[in-house]
């Protein structure tokens, strides 16, 4: 069986730390299981007066389209979660039927401060409902980018937290194939 992952970003910038869980989660995925990472800088802000959907949104609707199930990196800002990634779900979710969420797995991820986005992925989760993804409960993964799990490029250093994308993406995977019956 082949699993077709995309994992999205909040955060735009490189050396995110966002960007390493989900780089660290390409590294352990289970055997059979594939992932690619979506490119969000060059996606505008959804808006329903533009009627002919940018070369740029239409790639990642389209890697959207491919995957079996997501993996959102989920950025805090301001105790929400990053513009970027509410927004691709916007465009997504415009299409009929939702059709490119609905029922798909989805497993939830965050580096940030403290409390390492938890306030971000719960709204996150809100999100989830009203768009019919199905997310994963456990293992969650909240990382400190602070506190030394991450090197100054951004990639996932930290043993334990490594360990536990690990089971996330194992538990995903597990999933995917639930929901395939």
């Amino acid at each position: 069986m082949s699993i077709k992952l995309l994992g999205i970003a909040g955060s735009l910038r490189e050396k995110s730390t966002n960007r390493g869980l989900l780089r660290a989660a390409q590294a352990s995925l289970p055997e059979g299981v594939s992932m690619e990472i979506a490119e969000l800088r060059d996606i505008p802000f959804y808006n329903a007066d533009i009627t002919e959907k940018p070369a740029a949104v239409r790639r990642v609707l389209t890697q959207l389209a491919a995957a079996d199930a997501l993996v959102l990196a989920c950025t805090e800002y301001n105790y929400s979660m990053a513009p970027a990634l509410k927004n691709i779900l916007d465009w997504a979710s415009r299409e009929p039927d939702n059709a490119l969420l609905a029922g798909k797995a989805v497993a939830i991820m965050g580096a940030g401060g403290g409390m390492g986005t938890s306030r971000a992925q719960y709204h996150l989760r809100q999100v989830c409902v009203f768009l019919d993804l199905q997310p994963l409960n456990k293992p969650e993964v909240f990382a400190n980018a602070f506190a030394g799990a991450f090197d100054a490029d951004g990639n996932l250093t930290d043993e334990r937290l490594g360990k536990l994308v690990k089971e996330q993406m194992q538990a995903l995977a597990g999933k995917v194939a639930r929901l395939r019956g």
